[in-house]
C-alpha cells in the first residue's frame, strides 16, 4: 500500500511539475496562469486532466497563401493608400497590422432583420448558384426552414453546383445532428467542426466555430449572427423566438469572406478549395471600404477584440453597442469608461432577459462601473434580440457573429466585418436606437438584494467559461 501511495505522489508530482512548464511557457495572461497552477498542485491527476481538455491550445491551421491587396489579404509589411482622414487613418491602420488583411472598396450592404427577411434571399441566391456554394452556420437546425435549406443545398449539388456545408460539432446538435446527416443522405458534401462522439476524444470541446457564413459562386456573401433554425423567424410564432440580424455583402470583400470559409473547411476536413470556382477575380466598383476580421484561437491575438480595443481608443464623438451577452473582461470595461470619461457619448443595448440567466446574472456587475463613469446601458425588451453591431463616431460600423464576451473574443471562431460608411451606420443607429427600451440605472442596481448581489457576484466568477 505504501508504494501504491509513494506511486500515486511520485506520478502527481511529475504531472503537476509538467503541467506548470507547459503553463509557465504557454500562458500571457497571468490571472490565467496562476489559476491553472494552482489547479494542477491542489489536485495534480485531476488538474493535469483539465488542463489538457481545456487549457492547451492545439488549433494549429496549415499555412495558406495569403492572396495579394487585389484579392483581400497582405502581410504585415504591406502598405495601402486610404481614402480615410483623422482618427479613421490611424483606426483602419491598426486593424490593418491586426488582421494582415486588406482595406477593400466597393462594398455595398443590405440588412435583413431576422429570418423572415434573409432566409428567402439567402435561399434565393443557393437556388441561383452556378460554380459553387460555401455554408457554415453554428446551428443548423433540421426544422421548417432549415429543410428548405437542406433541399435547396440538394439540389445545387444535384445540378452540378460544388456544395461544401460546415456545421459546428457542438452548436449542431453534438450527438446527433440531424441536418448534417440529412445533407449527407442527399450527397451534399458536408462537415462538422471539431467533432467527435467520444468525449476524450475531442479534445477542443470548448473551441467552437461560431461563424455565420454563405458565400455563393465566390461572388456573393451572406454573414451576421443568424443561425439557421425556425426560432428566427417571427411569422411563425417559435416558442423561444430570437431576433437578429443578418447581412447581405457584395464587392471585392466577398472574397475574404470566402478565404475564411476555406480556411475552416480545411481545418475541418483537410480539402483545400481553390481556383476561379471558389475565388473568381472581382472587379473593382463603388461602394464603402471594408475589410474581414476572422478571429480564433489559433491567432497570435484576439483579432477582434483588438479591433474593438482600437475603435474604442480612436472615438472621439460616440459609440453605440448592441450586444446579445456582455461579459468582457476588465481591460475593455476600463477602455469605454475612459472613452465616457473624455466626453464620448458611449451607449450600449443588451437584453432584458437572455436566453442564458447565468449570463445576465454575471454581466450586472460588470455594469455598475461603467455606469457609475456615465456610460449608458439600454435594455432591449422581448423578444430577445441576438444581434451583434458596433458604430463609432456615426461612420465605422462592426457586423458578424462576435458577442461582447470573453468566449468569443478569445475561445471561439467568430468572424466580423468592419465597414466604413455612414449611410451604414446610420441605419444600424436607426435599429439600435429603435429596440432599446429602459434605462438601466445605478440606482436600479443597488435595489438588489444582498443574496442577488452575492449570487450575481458569484456568477461573475463563470465569465471566462460562459
Amino acid at each position: 500500500m505504501q508504494d501504491r501511495a509513494d506511486a500515486t505522489l511520485a506520478i502527481g508530482f511529475f504531472l503537476a511539475v509538467g503541467s506548470t512548464i507547459h503553463i509557465l511557457l504557454g500562458k500571457r495572461e497571468v490571472a490565467s496562469a496562476v489559476g491553472w497552477i494552482g489547479l494542477v498542485w491542489f489536485a495534480p491527476v485531476f488538474g493535469a486532466t483539465i488542463y489538457l481538455l481545456f487549457g492547451v491550445n492545439r488549433v494549429k491551421r496549415r499555412a495558406r497563401l495569403f492572396r495579394t491587396s487585389d484579392g483581400g489579404s497582405f502581410g504585415p509589411s504591406a502598405r495601402l493608400s486610404l481614402p480615410l482622414s483623422g482618427e479613421l487613418t490611424a483606426l483602419s491602420r491598426g486593424i490593418g497590422r491586426i488582421t494582415e488583411r486588406a482595406l477593400l472598396s466597393g462594398t455595398t450592404v443590405q440588412i435583413f432583420q431576422n429570418g423572415d427577411e434573409a432566409y428567402p434571399p439567402m435561399l434565393a441566391a443557393i437556388t441561383a448558384a452556378q460554380r459553387s456554394i460555401g455554408l457554415s452556420s453554428y446551428i443548423f437546425r433540421d426544422d421548417a426552414w432549415g429543410g428548405r435549406f437542406i433541399e435547396a443545398l440538394a439540389d445545387a449539388h444535384h445540378r452540378g453546383v460544388a456544395v461544401r456545408v460546415l456545421i459546428d460539432g457542438i452548436g449542431g446538435d453534438w450527438l446527433r445532428s440531424p441536418a448534417y446527416h440529412r445533407l449527407l443522405g442527399k450527397g451534399v458534401t458536408a462537415g462538422r467542426f471539431m467533432h467527435s462522439v467520444l468525449p476524450w476524444r475531442m479534445p477542443f470541446i470548448n473551441l467552437r466555430n461560431h461563424r455565420k457564413l454563405l458565400v455563393v459562386d465566390g461572388v456573393t456573401g451572406f454573414t451576421g449572427g443568424m443561425n439557421i433554425a425556425d426560432e428566427n423567424v417571427m411569422a411563425t410564432h417559435p416558442a423561444m423566438p430570437v431576433q437578429d440580424l443578418h447581412f447581405r455583402i457584395e464587392g471585392p470583400v466577398v472574397t475574404q469572406l470566402g478565404d475564411a470559409f476555406a480556411q475552416d473547411w480545411q481545418l475541418a476536413t483537410g480539402e483545400d478549395l481553390d481556383g476561379d470556382t471558389w475565388s473568381p477575380p472581382i472587379a473593382p466598383r463603388p461602394g464603402a471600404l471594408a475589410r474581414v476580421i476572422d478571429s480564433g484561437p489559433d491567432a497570435d491575438v484576439e483579432k477582434v477584440e483588438f479591433a474593438v480595443l482600437q475603435a474604442v481608443s480612436c472615438a472621439r464623438a460616440s459609440i453605440m453597442v448592441m450586444t446579445p451577452y456582455f461579459l468582457p473582461d476588465e481591460r475593455l470595461i476600463t477602455a469605454l469608461s475612459l472613452a465616457a470619461m473624455r466626453g464620448v457619448a458611449v451607449d450600449l443595448v443588451v437584453p432584458e432577459a437572455s436566453n442564458h440567466p447565468l449570463v445576465d446574472w454575471a454581466s450586472r456587475p460588470n455594469s455598475r462601473p461603467l455606469l457609475a463613469d456615465g456610460v449608458r446601458i439600454w435594455r432591449s425588451p422581448p423578444p430577445f434580440h441576438h444581434a451583434k453591431l458596433m458604430v463609432v463616431d456615426a461612420e465605422w460600423c462592426l457586423i458578424g457573429s462576435c458577442n461582447w464576451d470573453i468566449r468569443s473574443f478569445r475561445l471561439n471562431f467568430e468572424l466580423c466585418l468592419e465597414v466604413y460608411d455612414r449611410d451604414l451606420a446610420g441605419r444600424l443607429t436607426a435599429i439600435m436606437t429603435e429596440v432599446r427600451g429602459s434605462e438601466l440605472t445605478l440606482a436600479a442596481l443597488d435595489a438588489r438584494s444582498f443574496l442577488v448581489r452575492l449570487r450575481d457576484a458569484g456568477a461573475r466568477l463563470m465569465l471566462p467559461y460562459l
